[in-house]
């Protein structure tokens, strides 16, 4: 029995290893596939002569292998998209957008929709997203594919389990159990994910060099928010999903947060913030709802023209994300970061006030060694860093361990 529960094993993380291998290098050929897993050549062509006849995976037609040598030619092999489907859905503020992707990863179809989050009623706001994920699941582009995986990435803070919203600044309601409604709708597996989590899984996956083991995406939007990679896992709290940067203290008694308690790092970096104190001068006032991409763009046209009240405004905001990295870099060491979103546009308003701060931190002490990237549009990366949740979750937990249990879950019978 032991025997044969260790071959078992050993025959799923030889098949997670294929898939993934292949997955990242789009259509790569055995040859390939054995140099990036380390596994043997009769080991990659069973494996992949299976997996081929279970219709996960396809030799390419009319495609050329990456690494072709003299001698017999060699075959790529790439994902099948007809193998499966997963869907995305995102929720931020006034926006609910849902994705239909293939097994391959390729865009099958999307929904999108205006949606009043800080006003919408808690039935309402579950009733439009369960209605967004009917459309799709009915859409004619699905094609017989069985769909096997939803992740929906939300504006605030989820459980540990990654079942529910528990809370958000886009909505006045929580502990909202997003999972269970569409599973009950769908009869198909729903994780419910941080947004910035989400844009930390798609930054690994695009340039694993840089972003790796540890490394740090911030969101710079109407508010902020923060995604961990820690020694290649994502931080979660034990509760719930953790890393609430934004809310983190930076004045004590200080400025107006939208979440109602006071002197939050949000409160003097996200988009309202930086617009009230531009414009206002008064960080008592209540948060805008709302500002335009449009207006804070001219916002910081204006900055870079004069120095004046607009350009204090982002440097505040620069020394409170400053003062925020910086302590945190004194709990994991300095790692690479990401600032993402719209806000990320006027980072050179930013950045001068931010090394600034962090060089006055305890975590500042190689605060010349610091880099930063810019992502301006958040939206794509959400979206891609939930397929490559699902797509993983059906790559390691539904074709690797293969039949029985790849039937019986592409049959929907999950727990």
């Amino acid at each position: 029995m032991t025997a044969a529960v260790r071959h078992d094993d050993l025959r799923r993380r030889n098949r997670a290893l294929v898939i993934a291998a292949i997955r990242r290098a789009g259509q790569p050929s055995r040859t390939d596939i054995a140099r990036t897993t380390g596994l043997s050549h009769s080991t990659i062509s069973a494996i992949s002569a299976d997996l081929i006849a279970e219709g996960v995976l396809a030799q390419a037609k009319g495609a050329e292998a990456s690494s072709l040598k003299r001698g017999r030619p060699q075959i790529a092999i790439g994902i099948n998209p007809e193998a499966a489907a997963i869907l995305t859905v995102v929720l931020s503020l006034n926006s609910l957008s849902a994705a239909l992707i293939d097994y391959s990863g390729n865009l099958v179809a999307e929904d999108h929709r205006r949606l009043s989050t800080l006003t919408v009623s808690r039935a309402n706001l579950m009733a439009e997203t369960t209605a967004a994920v009917r459309r799709l699941l009915n859409h004619r582009g699905l094609a017989g594919r069985p769909v096997l995986r939803i992740v929906m990435a939300v504006q605030g803070t989820t459980d540990s389990l990654s079942r529910s919203l528990l809370w958000s600044p886009i909505t006045v309601h929580g502990d909202i159990p997003f999972a269970d409604a569409l599973e009950e709708v769908a009869g198909i597996p729903v994780t419910v994910e941080n947004d910035c989590s989400m844009i930390a899984m798609a930054l690994r996956w695009r340039n694993p060099e840089r972003y790796r083991d540890d490394f740090i995406a911030i969101l710079l939007s109407h508010g902020i928010g923060m995604g961990l990679m820690l020694k290649g896992s994502l931080f979660s709290g034990t509760h719930s999903s953790g890393a609430e940067f934004g809310h983190m203290i930076h004045q004590p008694e200080g400025a107006l947060c939208r979440c109602g308690r006071r002197g939050c790092v949000e409160a003097y970096a996200g988009n309202y913030a930086i617009w009230r104190n531009a414009r206002e001068g008064d960080e008592n006032a209540p948060p805008a709802a709302d500002i335009s991409d449009t207006d804070m763009a001219s916002l910081a046209t204006e900055a870079r023209r004069q120095d004046g009240m607009e350009r204090r405004a982002f440097e505040k905001a620069g020394r409170a994300l400053g003062y925020g990295l910086g302590n945190l870099f004194a709990l994991v060491d300095p790692a690479p970061v990401c600032f993402v979103g719209h806000g990320a546009s006027a980072f050179d308003l930013i950045e001068p006030a931010l090394r600034a701060a962090i060089a006055r931190t305890a975590g500042g002490q190689h605060s010349d060694s610091i880099t930063f990237d810019t992502e301006t549009n958040e939206m794509p990366l959400i979206r891609e860093g939930c397929a490559v949740r699902a797509l993983t979750f059906v790559d390691q937990e539904i074709f690797a361990p293969g039949s029985p249990a790849q039937q019986r879950l592409a049959g929907r019978d999950v727990a």
